[in-house]
């Protein structure tokens, strides 16, 4: 059963995405991807492939493996695009594709798909992140416990 801060938390989310379009479902993806996508090598249509297949990424032991064409279809471009950009993300290690094959010597089948190359390259980012939001809360309360002006307002004649 999930704790009262996590029902909090979906009901606020229920509230800001609206009842139906959150029981359709909902991904989670890691807020420095976006924040810092181009640093990381990635545009556009690279983020939207990395969304899709995160949709599909349920359990952490159980990586995604849709199809090509299911990819295509939901970002509205030619499967031979995604092979391209699927490829590029992998040769830039952010992407590792694992092949897989149907049971006993079966065709195969859609590649699975880990992260472990993408989550190494944002994980400085999250770093410098998370210290960058240490650092603000460590000014915003000695702001509060100051007794005076950080520099003198002026000089008195």
């Amino acid at each position: 059963m999930p704790s009262k801060t996590d029902r909090t938390r979906l009901t606020e989310n229920e509230q800001k995405w609206t009842k139906p379009l959150w029981a359709a479902g909902w991904t989670a993806f890691p807020s420095v991807l976006l924040e810092r996508q181009q640093a990381i090598g990635l545009d556009p249509l690279d983020l939207n492939i990395l969304l899709q297949l995160a949709r599909y990424w349920f359990f952490a032991g159980n990586v995604p493996f849709p199809s090509k064409k299911a990819l295509a279809e939901c970002i509205g471009v030619d499967v031979s695009t995604i092979r391209k950009r699927i490829s590029k993300m992998e040769a830039h290690g952010l992407i590792r594709r694992q092949q897989r094959y149907g049971a006993k010597g079966g065709g195969q089948q859609s590649n699975r798909y880990h992260f472990d190359g993408l989550i190494k390259a944002a994980t400085p980012f999250a770093e410098e992140l998370i210290e960058e939001r240490k650092q603000r809360k460590a000014e915003d309360a000695a702001r509060r416990t100051r007794r005076g002006p950080k520099k003198p307002i002026g000089k008195r004649r």
